[in-house]
């Protein structure tokens, strides 16, 4: 079987299409037929030696993966071959809170991910596919998918009419914004790119902020949360969005850190946190019965996640380029076979 492999040393040039034994799945495990991955940005910077430069290699990237189970181990009991499955994050965190142990059993680094023909997976550590979701559709909810819903649903409780900011139109904002629409959330969307706000307003966002022309968009987020400031904010911009993202907070609003795309390191007054009761909430995607959870409402929904390109799997490296260039709105997916 095909998979890519980062080898020697950090860097998308150093990913080559390997051809390795087909795996035999051991006591607990499953072994799936990989019809789709998904990439995320945590993908890129484990490519790039960013994310975790004590990786080993070699490794197989990418965390996010559906297809359908083509072998079990001994004791297997969760599934059968021919199921559609989807991975999870966290191969070894199925509920509770999270902690090291949990923390170091995450696919696509420190474990080898999903951008192979065939992985071996615990049967602890994949979820049953959406029936109504094709294997790219259900490829990208692992990762980005998990981690807007811990954030609004898991750490948040929306509910109908809650106030919600999401920064930009990449994975984990889009599904923030279907997530919250789906709760009956109304949201406001920045961006620096007009059309992809006129996407966002396809999908339900009620206020446009375009932070290229607005920078100060706080303000904006204020006036929408009825002068007060609003109850969630998804914050993907890390270090050179915090400050805004304080200001635009109502008394008693939370705050969800999830990326750190404009750096990761600010000078933050810490009297706004205390005085107005707000709460910073990190957000490290979730355990399996948060995911199963999502499905559930997905399901009902009839919910479908927005794919921006898929690729072949000859082109991954391209996948990788197309993602790092920013221009996606949604998810970027490769596609088996």
């Amino acid at each position: 079987m095909q998979a890519y492999v980062l080898e020697g040393s950090f860097g998308i040039d150093h990913l080559t299409r390997r051809e390795r034994p087909l795996p035999d799945p051991g006591p607990g495990q499953v072994r799936v037929r990989i019809r789709a991955a998904s990439l995320n940005a945590r993908d890129a910077m484990m490519v790039m030696g960013v994310y975790n430069p004590r990786q080993r290699l070699p490794l197989v990237p990418c965390s996010d993966g559906a297809g359908e189970v083509s072998a079990v181990g001994p004791g297997v009991t969760r599934f059968k071959v021919g199921d559609r499955v989807t991975t999870a994050f966290f191969q070894g965190w199925v509920a509770g809170a999270i902690n090291r142990a949990r923390g170091a059993t995450a696919l696509g680094g420190p474990l080898d991910g999903t951008l192979a023909e065939e992985m071996l997976a615990s049967e602890e550590g994949l979820v049953a596919t959406p029936a109504h979701l094709s294997d790219e559709e259900a490829a990208t909810l692992p990762c980005a998918g998990v981690t807007a819903w811990s954030a609004l649903v898991r750490h948040g409780h929306i509910t109908a009419g809650d106030t919600v900011v999401v920064q930009g139109t990449g994975g984990v904002s889009v599904f923030a914004l279907q997530l919250a629409r789906l709760h009956g959330a109304r949201v406001l969307v920045t961006s620096k790119s007009d059309e992809k706000l006129e996407k966002a307003k396809a999908l339900g966002a009620e206020v446009l902020v375009h932070y290229g022309r607005t920078p100060e968009w706080s303000a904006a987020a204020r006036a929408f949360g009825g002068g007060q400031g609003v109850d969630h904010i998804v914050e993907v911009g890390g270090a050179g969005t915090l400050e805004q993202s304080l200001r635009a907070v109502r008394m008693g609003g939370a705050i969800y850190v999830i990326g750190v795309l404009s750096g990761v390191a600010a000078s933050v007054s810490l009297v706004p946190i205390l005085m107005q009761d707000v709460r910073l909430q990190g957000v490290l995607v979730g355990p399996r019965e948060a995911f199963e959870a999502m499905n559930r409402a997905i399901s009902a929904a009839a919910l479908r996640p927005v794919l921006d390109r898929v690729f072949p799997f000859d082109e991954a490296k391209a996948a990788f380029a197309h993602l790092a260039s920013g221009s996606h709105f949604g998810k970027v997916v490769v596609r088996m076979g």
